[in-house]
């Protein structure tokens, strides 16, 4: 999962995910959600890491999520 790339449409889709996954208050869901609306590299850079930072289980199940 290192080089994951996610485009902001998938970052939209993760972020109503993560929403049913962890909570729509949790600083990834948050995270995803404006990158996906701002677009801006930083936002992109910071939701990336704090999604890989979350547990592989809730990545997975959100990953899955986008597969359905």
């Amino acid at each position: 999962m290192d080089d994951l790339t996610i485009d902001r449409d998938a970052m939209g889709k993760l972020s109503k995910a993560l929403a049913f996954i962890c909570g729509a208050d949790h600083p990834t869901t948050i995270a995803l959600k404006t990158a996906s609306e701002s677009g801006s590299k930083s936002d992109i850079a910071k939701a990336r890491k704090l999604f890989l930072g979350l547990k592989p289980s809730d990545r997975q199940a959100a990953m899955a999520m986008l597969t359905d």
